[in-house]
């Protein structure tokens, strides 16, 4: 089976919030702080096998921008400044599986 991929990624910064809806009709809504722990940047994921303690994150993180980056992924620029993690299509579905 492929991959489902998203047809509507929808920031509602009002509510700290990332809508995500796939074209296998699941719909997953995150939050900009759970996003930001659970980047897939070497920064949080760790170098080298070393993996690093969560980042702090602050209660009022919120995504200023949403980048596309090809047809597989989005760079999200975060209101700290972080933005180097890539979240493609299948890390966030496996991410709204985990908040479902």
């Amino acid at each position: 089976m492929d991959m489902p991929t998203p047809t509507e990624i929808k920031l509602l910064q009002k509510q700290q919030t990332l809508q995500v809806k796939f074209d296998n009709g699941q719909e997953f809504i995150f939050s900009c702080e759970f996003l930001r722990k659970n980047s897939p940047s070497a920064e949080v994921k760790g170098h080298g096998g070393i993996k690093p303690a969560p980042p702090m994150v602050k209660a009022d993180i919120n995504i200023t921008q949403i980048e596309p980056v090809g047809n597989y992924a989005v760079k999200l620029h975060f209101n700290d400044g972080h933005q180097s993690g890539l979240f493609s299509w299948a890390y966030l579905h496996e991410l709204g599986q985990q908040i479902s």
